[in-house]
């Protein structure tokens, strides 16, 4: 029996996947075999010595110390894709709020109230003020062609807008699924000065973090529109704020709102609604439940952010699954204390991604108790797990 804590209200579909006969879910779950997160921030938390995994039910993961876990053989888990519809659906109503402003015009005619038969003449002599531009014709630049991104690239493509794309670390299966009206560029520079639109979708990391600031701003198109429906420390508010003022950028819509930014003048602030549908919730928790249920029942990792992918069947009789460091003559190591017990390693797989680095050995007999202990006493080894059939 696994047991899984919920950190955050979870929908109900992981019932699907998650079998009560194996897996005890819940928020109140002490000693967890696993966790399931949303929102709450996991960087404070002291890991129980139970923990094996934690299943981010959503694509971002800055909320998870996913280095710290790491390091203590806590396989860190998301859900990229699962919520990519609704994100691309709210960048389609991003830029038509980048265009006119419909957000203004919304309040305007609130104060319109009990004007009586005059309301339709007032809305008549008071609604240019909040005109735009149509999308259709107009060019928009997608920086980052990852699951939203290359979703909203084709969108506005649709729209039968000029698309230019710009992703240098995209996936040849990200690739495969771009619209063939998607213009290539390969540098920013290229980019930048073309752009009616520009829409972020890059994920944050040290060498992202306020990286849209006053050098970009300076290179766009004067009076694009900035669309940022990713992370809110992408973008470099004092230089956003100066741009906004200067007119460089007409108008910044973003997920994110700040104190800074709120009311700003050009300035359109969504709640973080970006995967706020009841549909992207449950595609994330059934595929995080799925996720995790692989990896604890045989070990199979899929969609990691700290250790490598690792995809592996069911078919096994005894296996031995080691999270260590990416340390020269770990896996020598390991192999050898198999080897003296007199154990055939019928099959071997090992990944490595970055500093962390994950084993796994089929066996044709059982390991015996000592066996695992020694593996587990070696200096680079995180975790090791045994399973049998």
């Amino acid at each position: 029996m696994f047991k899984i804590k919920t950190l955050n209200a979870i929908s109900p579909v992981y019932k699907n996947v998650l079998a009560e006969s194996d897996f005890t879910v819940g928020k109140d779950i002490e000693n967890p075999d696993a966790i399931i997160v949303r929102s709450a921030d996991m960087h404070d938390m002291a890991a129980p010595e139970s923990l094996l995994a934690v299943g981010r039910a959503g694509a971002g993961y800055n909320n998870i110390p996913t280095e710290a876990f790491g390091q203590q053989g806590i396989v860190v888990f998301n859900t990229p894709g699962a919520n990519a519809n609704a994100v691309k659906e709210l960048a389609i109503a991003a830029l038509l709020m980048a265009s006119r402003d419909i957000v203004g015009g919304i309040e305007w005619a609130k104060t319109l109230k009990g004007k009586g038969a005059e309301v339709g003449k007032l809305v008549e002599k008071g609604k240019s003020q909040f005109v735009g531009p149509e999308l259709m014709g107009k060019t928009v630049g997608v920086i980052g062609l990852g699951g939203v991104g290359g979703l909203v690239a084709n969108a506005a493509a649709d729209l039968k807008m000029r698309v230019l794309g710009y992703d240098p670390y995209i996936s040849v299966e990200n690739a495969w699924k771009l619209s063939r009206k998607i213009i290539h560029v390969t540098s920013q520079e290229e980019m930048l000065p073309q752009c009616d639109y520009l829409s972020i979708h890059v994920p944050l990391m040290d060498a992202t973090r306020g990286s849209f600031n006053a050098d970009i701003f300076a290179k766009m198109k004067p009076g694009a529109a900035l669309v940022n429906l990713a992370r809110g420390e992408l973008v470099n508010t004092a230089d956003l704020l100066a741009a906004l003022e200067s007119g460089k950028i007409r108008r910044y819509v973003t997920d994110f709102p700040c104190d800074e930014i709120i009311g700003a003048p050009g300035v359109v602030a969504i709640p973080h609604l970006g995967a706020s549908t009841p549909e992207s919730e449950d595609n994330c928790v059934d595929m995080v439940s799925r996720q995790l249920e692989d990896y604890l029942r045989f070990g199979s990792i899929v969609n990691s952010v700290n250790y490598p992918a690792c995809p592996l069947n069911a078919s096994f009789r005894y296996r031995l699954s080691v999270l260590h460091a990416n340390v020269p003559n770990t896996v020598g190591s390991i192999s050898s204390l198999v080897a003296a017990q007199g154990v055939n390693i019928d099959n071997m797989v090992n990944k490595s991604r970055g500093t962390f680095a994950y084993t796994v050995l089929d066996l044709d007999e059982p390991a015996s108790p000592d066996t695992v202990k020694r593996i587990a006493a070696l200096n680079a080894i995180y975790r090791v797990r045994y399973f049998e059939a």
